[in-house]
């Protein structure tokens, strides 16, 4: 039981000198809840996406569409897979030795921890690069990305971090059992060989590189959009914007405040070695956070919703003794505005030979 890379044997080594005790009360209720919030969520999720691609059959609203339901869809089994396995092993006090004497639980286990951390952080990544697409290059977008092609790009992307959760496994480097006894991850105490640093950074990296491509693109999409917003001088433009800077804040805010410190820990367990400091408590509410955003993600496409936005609106204003104004925009749909103000925005013509028309009617 002494030897790491026996397969068999090295998830119980963590198990002789464990220091970190979590009560078991209250990691079952943080397990349950997460994994009901989150299952619930997604569906609704789902659903609504659902309705919308039956309603919505533009090519640049299908691509969309098929992106955030391939998020939505892989954060409801991650929820659902990996929440189920965590409460079994609450449920049986944590005892591995006794249900998983030949490893192949655990291994499972962090397969799916590390194929459903890293599949919806590239998923988001792939959506901010189609929706800057969408809007910088809507002649190309509206031509190029069709439904096939965003077919092929969600199986790459699963394919890949299938890959990267299957890397350890193909090397005969098995997942370890972390030192709460509560979930399998790569090995974290203790990492000297230069293997098992390599995967911990590689997680992190890929993880960390997915955000700022997301940072990226999705400033570029916002700053994009607010010049065609002064550009067209269009008050009807306004909350068609407004809707949509929004929800690019929201996606940005909620990735980057739930995965950065399990990424960030990760990492620096990595480059310190057997000398870093996070504890077990530390690493398990990074964790937490991370999980926190595949809860928060549907919501953010279920709140942040032109029909929301608009009753929010008119609440503000109300409560404002504010006026009003027309919001007839709202009729169409956010990916609609934003490629026929960007299309007509690049158009070649001199602004001066065309007099632009409203949002209104370019959708009649």
């Amino acid at each position: 039981m002494n030897s790491s890379k026996t397969p068999g044997l090295a998830g119980f080594v963590i198990l002789k000198n464990t220091t970190c005790h979590t009560e078991k009360k209250i990691s079952v209720f943080f397990s349950i809840v997460f994994m009901t919030v989150g299952i619930l969520s997604n569906s609704l999720a789902i659903a609504i996406l659902m309705k919308a691609y039956q309603r919505f059959r533009q090519k640049s609203k299908a691509s969309f569409l098929l992106l955030a339901s391939g998020l939505v869809i892989t954060d409801l089994f991650g929820h659902l897979i990996n929440g189920a396995i965590a409460v079994f092993v609450y449920a049986s006090d944590k005892d591995w030795i006794r249900f998983n004497q030949s490893n192949i639980l655990c291994s499972v286990f962090g397969i799916c921890m590390v194929f459903f951390g890293l599949c919806p952080l590239f998923l988001g990544s792939v959506m901010a690069v189609e929706r800057c697409i969408g809007v910088t290059k809507p002649i190309f977008h509206s031509t190029k990305m069709t439904s096939k092609h965003v077919k092929m790009m969600l199986t790459m992307v699963c394919l890949f971090a299938v890959l990267i959760a299957l890397l350890p496994i193909l090397r005969f480097r098995a997942y370890q059992i972390q030192a709460s006894r509560t979930w399998c991850f790569y090995k974290t105490e203790h990492v000297e060989d230069w293997e098992d640093r390599f995967y911990l950074l590689l997680f992190s990296c890929l993880g960390l590189l997915a955000l700022a491509i997301s940072l990226l693109c999705n400033a570029v999409t916002g700053i994009t959009l607010l010049k065609v917003k002064f550009k067209s001088q269009q008050r009807q433009g306004r909350s068609h914007h407004f809707e949509m800077i929004i929800q690019l804040l929201a996606i940005m805010c909620v990735s980057c405040i739930c995965w950065s410190p399990f990424l960030v820990t990760m990492a620096r367990i990595g480059i310190n070695e057997s000398r870093s400091k996070d504890t077990c408590e530390t690493i398990l509410f990074a964790l937490r956070m991370a999980t926190w955003n595949q809860i928060l993600d549907p919501w953010v496409y279920i709140l942040l919703r032109k029909a929301v936005l608009r009753n929010l609106y008119k609440i503000t204003r109300g409560c404002c003794g504010v006026h009003i104004i027309n919001l007839h925009t709202w009729e169409l749909s956010s990916i609609k505005n934003s490629l026929k103000v960007a299309a007509i925005s690049e158009s070649p013509v001199s602004s001066k030979q065309i007099n632009l028309q409203p949002l209104g009617s370019l959708g009649q």
